[in-house]
């Protein structure tokens, strides 16, 4: 019990750091532009990761045959999920930006039925329509200007890739340390990124960045968002079954919500509601669906073991 306990606040934890982290996008991205701000936020979140591989002392090594999964998982969720997202977070509200980003669940079942060659269910089929209604009903319906609606489209994108990215981190071996493999993908983003990042660099007014709001938020970014709250997440996920850990994902879309009412003073319209619960009840569908799976196959190997 106590176990389950502290894996569950390490994933609310991470999970409400991720909530806040559309807040804190939505300030920063005011005076540094996506692209740039997803490059800083990487740089600094590099760094924290070395620092943290160091003092565990992290095996570095990784075969020459994972790369390309390393590569894929850097490009596809580091590089074009981050910026699409933090795009979308700019275009729209912090509230859009967190619940959008929501479906990332959903969106995975259909990836891995794909990929990894997972039964793709009724329940699951059920769940992503559901998903993409909730979507749509957010970012189509609720007399949204252009802005808002491109800012949407972008966060499905962000979505999208988020999580065809988590589908493909299933292909690492468990045997790599994630602390190790996130490193790496940061540092590949990193790269792909500085070419079109510097020249642009100039820019951007000095003044600004000074400004001590700013330089919080790209730390909060770099270190607690992408370093502190991966490490959580994961660490509570050790504790607890993956089913069961997915539920705290919820906590992100409530947090974002929230503070982006409390402090943003975003409005809360009833079909972002309508939208936000056509998507939690797709998402639990999904959850379910792997716990009576799980369950099924507890009972296969209790019969054959008899």
């Amino acid at each position: 019990m106590k176990q389950t306990l502290i894996g569950s606040f390490y994933l609310m934890l991470a999970s409400s750091i991720w909530g806040g982290m559309y807040v804190v996008v939505k300030v920063v991205v005011a005076v540094i532009p996506p692209l740039e701000l997803v490059w800083m936020r990487y740089l600094i979140a590099f760094a924290a990761l070395i620092i943290i591989g160091l003092v565990t002392r992290q095996n570095w090594r990784i075969r020459r045959r994972h790369f390309g999964i390393i590569f894929a998982i850097a490009i596809i969720g580091y590089v074009i999920s981050i910026v699409t997202q933090e795009t979308g977070t700019m275009l729209s509200t912090a509230q859009m930006g967190a619940i959008i980003t929501a479906t990332t669940p959903a969106f995975m079942v259909l990836f891995a039925s794909l990929i990894l060659k997972e039964r793709l269910t009724m329940k699951k089929g059920i769940s992503v329509s559901l998903a993409t209604i909730g979507v749509i009903a957010i970012v189509g319906i609720d007399n949204l200007d252009m802005s808002s609606m491109l800012g949407g489209l972008s966060l499905v994108i962000a979505a999208l890739t988020w999580a065809l990215m988590s589908v493909l981190v299933k292909k690492i071996p468990s045997d790599y340390s994630q602390i190790v493999v996130t490193t790496y993908a940061t540092a590949i983003a990193v790269v792909v990124l500085t070419p079109f990042v510097i020249p642009r660099l100039p820019q951007m007014e000095v003044t600004d960045l000074s400004d001590p709001t700013i330089w919080g938020g790209l730390l909060y970014l770099g270190i607690i968002s992408t370093s502190l709250a991966f490490l959580l997440w994961n660490r509570g996920l050790q504790m607890l079954n993956a089913s069961s850990g997915g539920v705290f994902f919820f906590f992100q879309p409530v947090v974002g919500t929230l503070l982006g009412w409390l402090v943003l003073g975003e409005t809360i319209s009833m079909m972002f509601w309508i939208g936000s619960a056509l998507i939690l009840l797709g998402v639990l569908l999904v959850i379910t669906d792997k716990q009576e799976e799980q369950q099924l196959s507890s009972s296969a190997l209790s019969q054959k073991i008899t």
